[in-house]
């Protein structure tokens, strides 16, 4: 949720994203200030709407609070291997360590983990209900995650034009902002197509 705020905050010109050439982008390098979508104060108004959604839309106290706990939980990860965050803006007290800055590769280590420790409790949680996946399809989950760590390795520091010495040129969509909701959308059909697919239950 935070992050689609802050491509929403990107074109309302509130958290304008650097460099806005997605060739020349690296985690390192990145700069935005994300004010209203990941800051600790907005955070509390963003628990508030997702648990009010759950209420209101889905007539459900545990939509509300498992959302509010996803919420949170992006905020305690970012906190240790996002981009910089703060209080209510970049002269308040700083909320995080910032290591895609500092140290990407730590950063990357430590999503890593969570990926690893969040894919194994889906499964476990999944078998405990007798829901049998084929290893394809295991793989296939997999890889989408996998798929978002290895990018980001590869440009943890290095950005795309210097791997591959990409001359400059401008076709109109090989901008930042664009790139980065593509592979969100992308990695969000994958799983939505891949989750619900080989389900099979246990007689």
């Amino acid at each position: 949720m935070q992050d689609f705020l802050w491509f929403l905050f990107h074109y309302l010109g509130l958290e304008p994203t650097h460099p806005s050439d997605a060739f020349d982008a690296t985690l390192s390098n990145m700069m935005v200030d994300m004010i209203y979508s990941h800051d600790l104060l907005p955070q509390l108004f963003w628990l508030a709407i997702v648990f009010l959604i759950g209420i209101l839309l889905f007539k459900s106290t545990k939509i509300g609070l498992v959302s509010m706990a996803l919420v949170s939980i992006h905020f305690i990860l970012d906190f240790f291997s996002g981009h910089m965050h703060h209080i209510f803006g970049a002269d308040t007290m700083e909320a995080g360590l910032g290591l895609y800055a500092s140290n990407p590769y730590l950063a990357i280590f430590i999503e890593a983990l969570f990926i690893i420790a969040a894919l194994w409790y889906f499964f476990i949680q999944e078998a405990k209900k007798g829901i049998i996946r084929t290893t394809k399809n295991r793989i296939a989950i997999i890889s989408v995650f996998s798929y978002g760590i290895v990018f980001m390795l590869l440009i943890a520091t290095k950005s795309f034009r210097e791997l591959f010495g990409i001359p400059k040129f401008d076709l109109g969509f090989n901008t930042n902002m664009p790139t980065l909701i593509f592979t969100y959308v992308a990695m969000l059909y994958c799983l939505n197509y891949l989750v619900p697919k080989f389900e099979v239950k246990k007689d």
